[in-house]
């Protein structure tokens, strides 16, 4: 499927329902190049803020302290994972009560690309771990703004019949953009200074296309509730009564994503210890974690593309997300009873084809269940928080299996399990089919 598939021109984006454009349930198809916009900012965010998180940081990390390497990097990362936590709903609802005259989402997502770009910048010459440690959490806030805004955007713009394509190619701007950062980081071969500049210059030349193309509608003052703190602090906490298919979305999302960083979090130890891959086929453990992680990346850029397209023309969504979740689970166990270079490719390749369609079917789904449209970017931001989360309870879970529950087999049994859990409780979501 190419950009040219999605059907143009489109008519005045004022013939809308609902009254206010930027409010209102869009229903006119979006163009081919506001859609590379949105893949672009995503495919610059990514490359961004993987190539320091894979090997940057790292490399950093061993420049202050070879022998403490690995505390500094918990210690950097873990910061900046509790920021985006926190960052993505804020900067989410900021943007949803942003009346600038370039729309609600532009303003951010110009914004955060500056803040991520100058402290990428800013970390080639970090002088000690507590600078890097503050300027990685101003990157992943800048990041966060960036991603709450360019999320947001594809609800308030795109019809409900385009959204899983939409979201489909927004997933493989995303894939592509790890892909990205990993060679940004290969190339600048340990010079993580120089690696830190060309992920800035990344980060700002995602943006561009989609700055002067957005068609960002601005939000009327009148259109704005008066502030109250606490109704906008209150406004993080989606009653799950009131709202309960939100809930039930947050709640699968949070599951899956767990299961699928329960897999991928040990996959040096298991190609080492368990299938033994330099013994057995005289290939370092490292590259064979390459391979894997290349082959689920094409994987998941195919079926992200393809699941959301056919979810569109099916207008459907939980049977797909039923499925690929299905299929993420299947993978887990191929890993448990197939622990073998074989089974390691076989595995990698079904969690990429589930875990891509997945992406992009549950994104459209998602959106389909947001309490109002006024909180668009707060709400979605409340859903990243189950992306997020997973980083930080999947690490301990799985510690738990390996170490006291049995090893690899009943770590891959159990994610298998979690991810299951996921597809069942989507047949609670009932405003969408």
């Amino acid at each position: 499927m190419s950009l040219s598939d999605l059907p143009g021109p489109v008519p005045d984006p004022a013939v809308v329902r609902g009254g206010t454009t930027a409010l209102a349930e869009p229903v006119n198809r979006v163009r081919p190049i506001w859609v590379t916009g949105v893949i672009l900012v995503n495919l610059g965010i990514n490359a961004a803020f993987f190539g320091p998180l894979q090997v940057l940081l790292g490399q950093q990390a061993a420049h202050f302290d070879e022998g403490q390497k690995e505390a500094i990097l918990v210690l950097v990362t873990g910061c900046g994972a509790a920021v985006s936590m926190v960052a993505n709903p804020l900067f989410g609802a900021f943007s949803d009560r942003t009346t600038s005259r370039f729309g609600r989402r532009v303003p951010w997502v110009l914004m955060g690309a500056i803040l991520g770009a100058v402290a990428l910048v800013a970390l080639a010459g970090a002088p000690n771990v507590a600078v890097m440690t503050v300027l990685w959490c101003l990157v992943q806030a800048g990041a966060n703004a960036m991603y709450s805004a360019i999320t947001a955007a594809v609800p308030d713009r795109v019809p409900v019949p385009q959204r899983g394509t939409v979201g489909g190619l927004a997933a493989m701007g995303q894939t592509v953009g790890i892909l990205v950062g990993a060679v940004i980081a290969a190339v600048v071969a340990g010079d993580f200074a120089a690696g830190y500049w060309v992920c800035a210059a990344a980060l700002l030349a995602g943006v561009v296309l989609y700055l002067f193309k957005s068609d960002d509608q601005p939000l009327p003052q009148q259109e704005r509730p008066p502030f109250s703190l606490w109704r906008f602090l209150g406004g993080f906490w989606v009653s799950p009564k009131r709202y309960p298919d939100f809930a039930w979305a947050w709640l699968t999302r949070l599951l899956v994503s767990t299961g699928n960083h329960m897999v991928t979090l040990y996959l040096l130890f298991f190609l080492s210890d368990v299938v033994r891959l330099k013994e057995t086929e005289n290939i370092e453990p490292e590259f064979g974690v390459l391979v894997l992680t290349g082959l689920y990346a094409v994987m998941v850029i195919i079926t992200s593309v393809v699941g959301g397209r056919l979810s569109d023309r099916m207008g459907k969504r939980k049977p797909l997300v039923i499925a690929s979740s299905a299929i993420i689970a299947a993978a887990s166990l191929i890993l448990a009873f197939a622990p073998t270079w074989i089974g390691g490719l076989a595995g990698a390749a079904v969690l990429g084809i589930g875990f891509g369609a997945y992406l992009a079917v549950d994104f459209a789904l998602i959106t389909q269940v947001l309490p109002t449209a006024l909180d668009r970017g707060r709400d979605l931001g409340v859903i990243n928080i189950a992306n997020s989360l997973p980083q930080v309870i999947a690490p301990a879970i799985a510690y738990l299996f390996v170490d006291r529950l049995g090893g690899y087999v009943s770590l891959y049994i159990a994610a298998a399990a979690i991810g299951l859990l996921g597809a069942v409780f989507v047949v609670k979501i009932k405003s969408v089919d």
